[in-house]
């Protein structure tokens, strides 16, 4: 087991994923400088009215965008790796922690399941009218990829955070994707129908 800093904060970063953070906490403005001059990653763990996670993804700051005269920071980090939490230690003014890497089962998605999550996502930017943007080469695991462009919520990418293999990430998000296209279309046809006081069911 490795003993990194935790940076607890409300929102989930999954690996291959970028994301601006802005931080300004002391405590956060060291350990953040600490990875920066030494060129280490730090855990970042949902943390929100139910409590801190066990499971989350290293990060490591890939640009800094800002820096102001206080000493606050605008950054830009990326996930990497997953990790599980075992032990919170002591000794520094930000979190630490003993964590021990999360690896993935072996289980692999058909290529069925696969083309069916894509369809779902080809047709969730098609219904938000949004730029279609395809996995390349160099994207990784695709589930990440996939959940990192549609807002599901920290809830539900804490989830696909937690589950051991690939199949089951593939499985889950072709139905949260075509949940969100029925979630879209039914938003479209509600602010459509507003003018005239039309009446439409809400997806269950």
């Amino acid at each position: 087991m490795d003993e990194i800093g935790v940076f607890p904060l409300g929102l989930v970063l999954l690996p291959g994923e970028r994301i601006p953070l802005h931080i300004f906490e002391p405590r956060y403005r060291e350990l953040i400088a600490e990875c920066l001059d030494d060129d280490r990653e730090f855990g970042l763990l949902l943390s929100d009215d139910e409590g801190t996670r066990e499971v989350g993804t290293t990060a490591a700051v890939v640009e800094v965008l800002e820096r102001f005269d206080d000493g606050r920071l605008n950054i830009v980090v990326e996930g990497r790796d997953r990790f599980r939490l075992h032990e919170e230690t002591a000794g520094r003014s930000f979190m630490t922690a003993q964590v021990s890497p999360l690896d993935d089962e072996s289980e692999r998605p058909t290529e069925p399941e696969v083309e069916r999550c894509m369809a779902a996502y080809r047709r969730v930017v098609e219904a938000a009218d949004a730029e279609l943007e395809e996995p390349t080469d160099e994207t990784g695991a695709l589930s990440y990829w996939l959940a990192s462009r549609v807002d599901f919520g920290v809830e539900v990418k804490q989830e696909l955070l937690e589950l051991r293999s690939e199949r089951e990430r593939i499985v889950r998000l072709a139905g949260l994707l075509d949940h969100a296209r029925e979630a879209i279309v039914w938003a479209k046809t509600a602010q459509e129908r507003a003018s005239t006081n039309g009446r439409v069911e809400p997806p269950g």
